[in-house]
Formats: C-alpha cells, sequence, structure tokens
C-alpha cells in the first residue's frame, strides 16, 4: 500500500500565502515626544518614519495604508503603545493623519 503525506489545506495554504494585512487603528506621538527615549533606546524623531506597535519586534518595516484614503507609508518599529500603532508626525502626514489624528489603517509586515 503506498502511504501518502497529507497536509491540511490550512496549513499548505500558510506557507505559500503572505499573511494578510493586520487592520488598526493608527495615531500619531505628540510633539511632546520629541527628542524622548524610544522602548528601543532610541532617540525619538517626529521627522522619521517610525511607529511604536504592542507588539512587533523593535526594526520591522511595515507599510500602514490609511484605509479612509489609501494613502501608504513605509515605517520602522522603534517604540510599543497601547493602541494598534502610533506613528511619527511626519509618517502621519504622509498619509493624511494630521487633521483627523485617528484612522482605520491596514499593516503589512515588509521585514
Amino acid at each position: 500500500m503506498l502511504n501518502k503525506f497529507i497536509v491540511p489545506l490550512t496549513l499548505a495554504a500558510s506557507v505559500f500565502v503572505q499573511p494578510a494585512a493586520l487592520a488598526q487603528t493608527a495615531t500619531y506621538y505628540s510633539d511632546y515626544y520629541q527628542g524622548r527615549q524610544t522602548a528601543s533606546g532610541e532617540i525619538f524623531d517626529t521627522w522619521s518614519n517610525t511607529a511604536a506597535h504592542p507588539n512587533l519586534p523593535f526594526g520591522t518595516w511595515v507599510q500602514v495604508t490609511n484605509l479612509n484614503n489609501g494613502a501608504s507609508v513605509n515605517v520602522r518599529i522603534n517604540d510599543r503603545c497601547s493602541c494598534g500603532i502610533d506613528l511619527s508626525k511626519a509618517a502621519a502626514q504622509q498619509i493624511g493623519l494630521l487633521q483627523s489624528g485617528v484612522a482605520p489603517v491596514s499593516i503589512q509586515v515588509l521585514r
């Protein structure tokens, strides 16, 4: 009898398909944090493309897309927050977040 190795469909699909983007809420840092130390030990610069996330590893690059207007920005995680994702002012400006201060976004891990 021929023995076959059977892989459940969900496991097989997860090997070949990129994980779906995570839907979360984005906010941005106030100017109060400029020059302060982040959880990673870096000094926060409001004009760099960085962000805080509750659990993504420091140094992870993600693409954040504002679901209200389709604008995207790539940011590097260098801090922690208790919300979905907290963007630097520069990153928030690039996706049109400065007016509203908060928006639904999708987050795609790049590397």
